[in-house]
C-alpha cells in the first residue's frame, strides 16, 4: 500500500511516497532555512507564501522520484495540526484539491504523530507500546504510545520547547538560526561543565518541562559578562548550556519509563539530531536496561515520510477526512485519542 504523505506544518514544504507505513520510496524537502536565517527565525507570513510557490512541484518530484502515479496511491496523508496556520493550510487545501480530484482518500494526520512515526521508518522492528521523548522547535512531549494510533501525554513543556531554547541561547552566542546545530558544534569543542546552569523543575508535575529560565540565565550569563567587559568563551557556554538542557529531557524520560513500567524509549522530533542527547539518552537507557530507539538523522526534523508512515496506520485504523478538513493551529495528542 503506497501513502503519499504531505507536510507544510512550519517552513519546509515536503512530499514523500511510503510503502507499508515502513518503507521509504520518496522523500523531498524544499527547505526555506536561507531565507529565514536574515530574520533570525521562521516568518509565518513568508513560510506561508513559500508553501504556495513550492507544492505543487514537491509533490510532483516525489512521484516522480518513486516511479508512480496517483493511480498507484492508495490515500493521502496531510499534516493538519499543529503548526503554523497559514502554513498548514496551504498543505491541507493542496491535499483536499488532489484527494478531490484524483479519487484518493484524504486522511489527516497529527504532525507529533508524525514524529512518532519517524520511528517506524528507520526501526521496522520498533512496534508499540512504549515510552517517546518528542522534542523539536515547537514541542517537548513525553508521550506513552499504546499503539500506533494511540497516545497520552504524560510530560510537556510549560513555556518554551527545548528546540526554541536552543535558537534562543544560539542567537545570544552570535549564532546563526537554526541555532541547534551550530550549538551542537560548539559543545563539540566546549567544556560541558564551565557554567552551572539551572535545571528548572515543575513542581507537582514531575515530568513537565520548563525552559525559559534555562533561557534566561543563559541570556543573563552573556549580558551581564559583556556590562563587566568580561570575554565568555561562547563554546563552553554552549556545552553547559546543551549538558543541561540533556540532563532535563533524559531525567524526566528515564523517570516517566520507570515509573510506568516501560522498558523501550523512543525520541523523536528535531531535537533527537542533537548528538549531546542522543548519547545521554543511550548511556541512561544502557544503565537501566531499557532498549533505546532514534531516527534517522534525515527524518529527525520535519519531512513527509514521516507523515506518510503515521498516514498508513491512521488509514488502515480507519481514520478518513472530508473535503470539511481544515488546518487546526494548536491540538494535542490526546485530544485526537479519545
Amino acid at each position: 500500500m503506497y501513502i503519499l504523505g504531505i507536510e507544510s506544518s512550519c517552513d519546509e514544504t515536503a512530499a514523500a511516497v511510503v510503502k507499508d507505513g515502513r518503507e521509504v520510496i520518496s522523500n523531498v524537502v524544499a527547505t526555506q532555512i536561507a531565507e529565514h536565517r536574515l530574520y533570525g527565525g521562521v516568518v509565518p507570513e513568508i513560510a506561508s507564501r513559500r508553501h504556495c510557490e513550492n507544492i505543487y512541484q514537491v509533490v510532483e518530484k516525489a512521484l516522480d522520484d518513486a516511479s508512480l502515479t496517483l493511480d498507484d496511491i492508495t490515500a493521502i496523508g496531510v499534516t493538519y495540526a499543529p503548526g503554523l496556520i497559514g502554513a498548514l493550510l496551504v498543505g491541507v487545501s493542496f491535499a483536499k484539491g488532489l484527494a478531490l480530484t484524483s479519487g484518493k482518500e484524504l486522511v489527516n494526520v497529527h504532525h507529533i504523530a508524525g514524529h512518532i512515526a519517524s520511528n517506524y521508518i528507520t526501526h521496522k522492528e520498533l512496534e508499540p507500546p512504549y515510552l517517546c521523548l518528542v522534542a523539536s522547535g515547537g514541542h517537548s512531549h513525553i508521550i506513552e504510545v499504546s499503539d500506533y494510533t494511540h497516545y497520552k501525554v504524560i510530560g510537556r513543556t510549560r513555556d518554551d520547547a527545548a528546540g526554541e531554547c536552543f535558537d534562543k541561547a544560539a542567537r545570544t552566542l552570535g549564532f546563526e538560526y537554526p541555532g541547534g546545530k551550530f550549538i551542537d558544534s560548539a559543545a563539540k569543542r566546549g567544556d560541558p561543565f564551565a557554567y552551572d546552569l539551572p535545571h528548572p523543575r515543575v513542581q507537582g508535575s514531575e515530568y513537565d518541562f520548563s525552559f525559559s529560565g534555562l533561557k534566561t540565565a543563559v541570556i543573563n550569563l552573556v549580558h551581564n559578562a559583556a556590562q563587566k567587559g568580561q570575554t565568555l568563551d561562547p563554546d563552553d557556554v554552549a556545552a553547559s548550556f546543551q549538558r543541561t538542557v540533556c540532563e532535563i529531557l533524559v531525567k524526566n524520560t528515564i523517570n516517566a519509563a520507570k515509573a510506568g513500567g516501560y522498558k523501550t524509549i523512543a525520541v523523536a522530533g528535531g531535537v533527537s539530531a542533537n548528538s549531546g542527547l542522543r548519547d545521554a539518552m543511550q548511556q541512561a537507557c544502557d544503565k537501566n536496561g531499557f532498549k533505546l530507539f532514534l531516527p534517522e538523522l534525515k527524518y529527525c526534523g520535519d519531512n513527509a515520510a514521516m507523515i506518510a508512515s503515521q498516514g498508513y496506520y491512521d488509514y488502515i485504523s480507519g481514520k478518513r477526512a472530508g473535503m470539511d478538513l481544515n488546518g487546526i493551529a494548536t491540538l494535542s495528542l490526546d485530544d485526537i485519542s479519545k
